[in-house]
């Protein structure tokens, strides 16, 4: 039997997010290190986002519909509510770039942006290799580990960048507004960390 049989849809669900959680990261990193057509990128972002919370509404549905799930009920839960969670604190970055008008985005960004898109494809890849948990146990452990490594690295250059932040700019609006820019970022790298987390506990539980 599959991890989350085929039949179940659990599966086919949970790629579909880790494919739009990749979309939306890796478009973040586009504004990010391309930071052209600002108010076009955000709007696709939030579209993206709708798409994410359409495909988790439908596992919760799903769940309430299957009377055996291949996995105990709050893991499925879990697992959903936080891959969408990733998507609406990328989301929420956006936005905060478009709404407080900034016309350029810190070094200091781009490289939490970065952080950021390797802690999502790192989601993806561990998201894909849940169909085989059997076979692939090991290295689904070892991708949540690097996942973890990733939140770490997030947090000391967040850590850094504060320092930087506080260091250089007098403005006080100017800096309520890059601190919780920096601080969203960061936190969707978390989020990715508390996937890694349900899935590693996932593994250890059936594996």
């Amino acid at each position: 039997m599959r991890f989350i049989p085929k039949e179940e849809k659990f599966s086919d669900q949970f790629e579909a997010l880790a494919d739009k959680i990749q979309e939306g990261g890796e478009l973040f990193l586009d504004m990010m290190t391309n930071y052209r057509n600002v108010e076009e990128k955000v709007s696709k972002i939030k579209d993206i986002e709708h798409e994410a919370d359409t495909i988790t509404h439908g596992v919760y549905q799903r769940l309430h519909k299957t009377f055996i799930t291949p996995l105990d009920r709050e893991d499925i839960y879990a697992l959903a509510n936080r891959m969408d969670s990733i998507m609406d604190m990328i989301e929420a970055s956006a936005i905060r770039m478009q709404l407080y008008r900034i016309k350029e985005p810190l070094p200091e960004c781009r490289e939490l942006a970065l952080v950021l898109n390797k802690s999502v494809a790192l989601v993806r890849k561990v998201v894909y290799a849940m169909r085989h948990y059997k076979k692939d146990s090991k290295a689904i452990l070892d991708m949540c580990v690097e996942i973890n490594s990733l939140e770490n690295e997030g947090d000391q250059l967040l850590r850094q960048s504060m320092v930087c932040l506080f260091e250089r700019e007098q403005n006080p609006i100017e800096l309520i507004k890059w601190k919780e820019i920096f601080e969203r970022i960061e936190e969707a790298t978390d989020i990715c960390e508390d996937v890694s987390n349900v899935i590693e506990g996932i593994i250890l539980k059936h594996a």
